[in-house]
């Protein structure tokens, strides 16, 4: 008898209704399609948005010491460790809540013995049992939904908490990548200031001599001592940042990346593929935290269901199955068989707290769908951002280029003018200048094009 309802509690349990109101996924907050105008060129391209989600970040960068550099932080990172291990305590926490769907089965072994006064006896008796039992305590039969919503809510925040650890992830890998690109350009940038030193010192050396021998004046030599301390103050000033670099590049890392693996110049990078987001912008809603915000909003959509369910009965089954008798060889004899079947049913007359949890819950989900739209147009905002930048960056670098190049001549007719006495050393120095600030201009739009990249890729969702 106790196994047939036993057996009917679990089949009324699994098939018991959930309260939780039906989801729906709110409209995005966000127009169809990417904008248009004169800072985003031309439009993106009509394919699907390729080179993202589904590509992994192994065929985004494809340089070999990055590679390893990205290898070990994923290995060592502690915030990627983190993330992990919130996602293993949100998976357990979901199986406890999971199994409260089932009955918990108790063992226990009783004895006792006590020595009293019987009515109507002449004197103390002494009395024992023993006793065996497997039984269910208080197992709630979920009618009306309250633990399935309660598990349904704990499923979502799990998976939320995973697409958190996909976010953190992708953010990793992009800083990796651009503290790498950094540490590339701020070298470059070591080097240049050296050399500029270097051919400073040497043109002080021969105006020093010019001015001995009464071809030159002093003014030239303080002129060109000028740009040599400053020369020397750029070196000092790069050495410094390259350090800070490479610590930076360390930490993401975990542990110390070996000194073959860092990067030299930035020109000596490989490119990086260009990514394409596609016409629409549902590709959003494949971004982790877009998934994230969504998750939870699920969660937020479960938890009405079991504050409703807080207004129905609730109703509890305790049952025990097993062998008592007042000696212990007797304990299994037969005839010795005990059983108990206690069903509870708890009807709420009046809770005023019930009413405040629900509309608490309610509010809780406009509040989870207000941060599902933010996530959403800020995700929108990032790729719009990053497309207007790649859309401009090749102008610049285009003119920076060229500007580059009309320096490095102006500088270099400036200093034969000098040579043959027809021009003041002041004109030399402000070439030399103008060359030294557009060599610096071009490292810079070069390293804002490979981060634009690496920006575009992580925004549109980035790859495992």
């Amino acid at each position: 008898m106790t196994r047939k309802l036993l057996w009917v509690g679990v089949i009324i349990c699994l098939g018991g209704c959930s309260l939780a109101p039906k989801y729906t996924r709110p409209a995005a907050p966000v127009p169809a399609a990417w904008p248009s105008g004169p800072a985003y060129k031309e439009p993106p391209a009509t394919g699907p948005a390729h080179l993202t989600a589904e590509v992994k970040w192994r065929q985004f960068f494809t340089d070999p010491r990055l590679q390893k550099i990205i290898d070990t932080s994923l290995q060592n990172n502690r915030d990627l460790k983190l993330a992990a291990l919130n996602v293993e305590k949100a998976r357990a926490l979901y199986r406890i809540q999971r199994a409260e769907l089932l009955p918990r089965l108790e063992t226990g072994v009783t004895a006792s013995k006590q020595r009293v006064m019987i009515s109507g006896s002449t004197g103390l008796v002494t009395l024992q049992q023993f006793g065996v039992n497997l039984g269910i305590t208080s197992w709630e039969l979920d009618f009306f939904g309250r633990i399935r919503s309660l598990k349904d809510k704990a499923l979502e925040e799990y998976f939320a908490t995973d697409q958190a650890r996909k976010s953190a992830q992708i953010l990793l890998v992009s800083e990796v990548a651009n503290a790498y690109l950094t540490l590339a350009s701020d070298r470059e940038n070591l080097r240049l200031a050296q050399s500029t030193l270097e051919s400073q010192q040497a043109a002080y050396k021969v105006i020093e001599r010019r001015v001995e021998v009464g071809f030159a004046h002093e003014l030239d030599l303080r002129q060109v001592q000028t740009r040599v301390d400053s020369a020397r103050v750029d070196v000092a000033r790069y050495t410094s940042q390259v350090a800070q670099d490479e610590n930076a590049l360390n930490l993401l890392a975990g542990s110390p990346v070996p000194a073959d693996l860092m990067p030299q110049e930035l020109s000596a990078i490989k490119p990086l593929p260009d990514v394409s987001p596609g016409m629409s912008s549902d590709v959003l809603l494949r971004r982790p935290d877009i998934l994230q915000a969504e998750n939870l909003l699920k969660a937020a959509n479960a938890n009405i269901g079991a504050a409703r369910a807080a207004f129905f009965p609730r109703i509890a089954l305790t049952t025990a199955f097993g062998s008592a008798s007042g000696q212990l060889s007797g304990l299994f004899a037969p005839g010795s068989t005990v059983w108990s079947y206690a069903p509870q049913l708890v009807l709420p007359v009046f809770d005023a707290r019930t009413w405040s949890a629900l509309k608490a819950t309610k509010v809780d989900r406009e509040v989870a769908v207000a941060q599902y739209e933010k996530a959403i147009q800020g995700a929108f905002r990032e790729v719009a951002d990053a497309l207007a930048q790649r859309g401009t960056l090749g102008d610049q670098l285009a003119a920076q280029q060229s500007l580059l190049e009309a320096t490095a001549k102006t500088y270099k007719l400036s200093n034969a003018r000098y040579e043959k006495g027809i021009d003041i050393y002041l004109n030399v120095l402000d070439a030399q200048r103008s060359l030294y600030a557009a060599q610096q201009g071009l490292i810079a739009i070069r390293l804002a094009r490979l981060s634009n990249q690496v920006r575009l890729y992580a925004v549109l969702g980035g790859g495992a």
